[in-house]
């Protein structure tokens, strides 16, 4: 199955020239026909849930669906909730292969989550928990509907940055993006396809 993404002629990833931050983007990695593909694989495919997670001192249920995806030692904490991940499925393991021979990085889990609407929402947040070590790279994949991905410093000193994140993009974050800013992907009254984010970490 990795052949299917071994024959396309994209740009690559490109940096973006945000101070701060070490963010590459490719805007084409997968191809239309290869993103839709795997979008409906893995929506069938991917055992789905709505964590509950602890925000403020209380449990409240997460505005999108999830699945924390990875070797059997991929633990992962995340609003003082542990995630233990369920076993790979051929389409991510595939996309995980070519997306580590593209970046030269290699990733031992994935953290998927599926917008079903534009009322399905991720709040301000860095992904900088202790397991990702101190300059994690998170390789980001978007398949369905566009959505607005913002950045803001840390310091909020200065105004957020929208990001437009296509159907079959890769976003690289690495260095430290995750020290310097914060990201979110807010929800919107537009009438916008259901969307997956694949978010493939490196567990140490």
């Amino acid at each position: 199955m990795l052949s299917m993404f071994s024959v396309l002629n994209n740009a690559g990833l490109q940096k973006l020239p945000i101070i701060g931050a070490d963010l590459l983007y490719d805007q084409q990695f997968i191809s239309a026909d290869q993103a839709d593909t795997l979008l409906a694989e893995i929506i069938a495919q991917v055992p789905w849930q709505q964590a509950e997670i602890s925000l403020y001192g209380r449990k409240v249920l997460t505005p999108r669906l999830t699945s924390w995806m990875g070797d059997s030692d991929a633990s992962y904490v995340y609003s003082n909730t542990r995630f233990e991940p369920v076993a790979w499925i051929l389409p991510v393991l595939t996309i995980k292969q070519y997306i580590e021979r593209a970046t030269g990085h290699s990733f031992n889990s994935v953290l998927l989550n599926y917008y079903r609407d534009g009322q399905d929402a991720m709040g301000w947040h860095s992904d900088d928990e202790k397991e990702l070590g101190k300059q994690p790279v998170i390789a980001s994949l978007s398949l369905g509907g566009e959505r607005r991905f913002l950045l803001r410093r840390r310091d909020k000193t200065e105004k957020s940055i929208a990001l437009e994140l296509q159907h079959g993009s890769l976003l690289l974050m690495q260095g430290d993006t995750q020290k310097n800013f914060q990201h979110a992907l807010p929800r919107t009254t537009k009438q916008i396809p259901a969307r997956i984010n694949l978010t493939f970490r490196k567990i140490l």
